[in-house]
């Protein structure tokens, strides 16, 4: 990595000037020092990226400098040199923290490598935790919009979840409320954040699969076995486990699942070894799980196993005061994502938006704000950009809107009938005229898509 800053701490000047002279001419910025009391002088004003340590120095020795540098910069790529045959030596500096050893005499072209390969190691270090931190920012409690008391309150209960050792927490409310994103908060918030979360549909799979997916298998457990295979509680050793739509798990599932969670424990598939489970296990469902239970669908054990600390996420239209928060959180997300500019949303649309009942909840709004901002060009979000069903609320629930209703029209059937496609090019060709083929602002008129626009032209002739 040319570019980076490397400080040489060697007592040998022939030394330091080849590799002064080595490393500068392939574009790496250079300081020495002779000593190690005058290394840890340089390293405090040039802030090196790397350090090439030689372990006889006059002083204070090389090891004794490892351990400095290394309490001063945990992170710092230290390449330790020694002299030939002392490898006890080079060992202890790898304990130390050493990134590697050089034996005395070297070869340029080998430092050269050693280099780049740890450079290249610490800035992958660097920027796996600059997203950890977006990640733990972007799943803290704070920044989850809750300006609703039931949110609040659940939110809170999440705090608390989240510094405790609870082994399992049930997750319900209807499709879209989120459960997905308080799964993840709750594991961002505890101390098990560093350690892996494991997501696994319990509905996409059949039970065969669904049981080699949770606990793997060994090699011929059955026909296509041909080598072991770690589980998903396995990979999520230490960590969360996230069983999403738990209420659809088959009932012979259902016992082992049962097993693991009071027992901590299980077998791969054709297994005969028991393996600890020490993850969190979160459940989900959209589904009213006590009923399942009273019709036979679903074992009371686990689900009372299970159900050791329910959190009901609301439905959006319970929670109103955070529609139009989330709807401008969308706005931004999606600007990002896709290069717009929205600014906002009208009035109309934000008593739209608070006052429509969003059967879908979260997901929903997040499928409208991302449509409109990928095929709109406005700088505001309009009535007109909503979907029509959204519209259609408006009209019957007498939200006032610029958008004209279809019995508004004006359009007359003639006794002898008309034809559909007269009075669809008809309308294409008044939209043209009266937008002066300005296509875009043509199909947002007509309601339709600039591709669909230019399909109907080309079917009708007008292209």
């Amino acid at each position: 990595m040319t570019g980076a800053k490397i400080l040489v701490i060697d007592d040998e000047k022939l030394i330091r000037w080849s590799l002064e002279k080595g490393l500068k001419q392939i574009g790496f910025q250079i300081e020495t020092a002779s000593t190690g009391e005058e290394g840890l002088q340089k390293f405090e004003s040039f802030l090196p990226d790397a350090v090439i340590l030689d372990n006889k120095l006059p002083g204070i020795q090389g090891l004794d400098i490892l351990n400095e540098l290394r309490s001063r910069d945990p992170r710092l790529v230290v390449l330790f040199m020694t002299a030939y045959g002392t490898i006890e030596t080079a060992v202890e500096a790898m304990k130390r923290g050493a990134y590697d050893y050089i034996n005395k005499p070297f070869v340029f072209e080998e430092i050269k490598q050693l280099l780049d390969k740890a450079l290249y190691v610490q800035r992958l270090d660097t920027e796996v935790q600059s997203l950890k931190a977006v990640v733990q920012k972007q799943y803290d409690t704070e920044n989850v919009i809750s300006f609703s008391p039931a949110m609040r309150n659940i939110l809170s209960m999440v705090d608390k979840i989240a510094r405790s050792e609870a082994p399992t927490v049930m997750l319900t409310g209807e499709s879209g409320t989120g459960k997905d994103l308080m799964a993840r908060v709750i594991h961002e918030r505890g101390p098990r954040r560093q350690r892996p979360f494991v997501t696994i549909n319990c509905s996409a799979l059949p039970e065969s699969l669904l049981e080699s997916e949770l606990f793997g298998y060994e090699k011929g457990a059955f026909t296509d076995a041909k080598q072991m295979k770690r589980g998903q509680f396995e990979l999520a050793s230490g960590g969360t486990i996230y069983l999403d739509e738990i209420g659809e798990i088959a009932l012979g599932l259902q016992v082992k699942l049962l097993q693991v969670i009071e027992n901590r424990m299980f077998r791969r598939v054709g297994g005969v070894k028991d393996i600890m489970v020490e993850s969190l296990i979160i459940a989900a469902t959209n589904i009213n799980l006590a009923s399942a239970v009273e019709a036979g669908m679903f074992r009371r054990d686990l689900f009372y196993r299970l159900n050791l600390i329910p959190i009901e996420l609301p439905p959006l239209r319970s929670r109103r005061e955070d529609i139009v928060p989330i709807a401008l959180y969308f706005i931004r997300k999606f600007n990002d994502e896709f290069h717009r500019h929205f600014k906002g949303l009208t009035d109309e649309v934000k008593k739209i938006l608070t006052e429509y009942d969003w059967p879908g909840n979260i997901r929903e709004l997040r499928n409208v704000i991302e449509r409109i901002v990928i095929l709109e060009n406005d700088e505001t979000i309009e009535a007109n950009h909503l979907p029509i069903e959204m519209r259609q609320f408006a009209e019957v629930t007498g939200i006032p809107s610029h958008f004209v209703p279809a019995q508004e029209l004006g359009i007359e059937i003639p006794l002898e009938g008309l034809s559909m496609e007269a009075v669809e090019r008809e309308l294409v060709v008044k939209a043209l005229n009266i937008t002066t083929q300005n296509q875009t602002k043509a199909a947002k008129m007509l309601d339709i898509t600039r591709d669909s626009l230019r399909y109907k032209m080309k079917k009708f002739g007008l292209l």
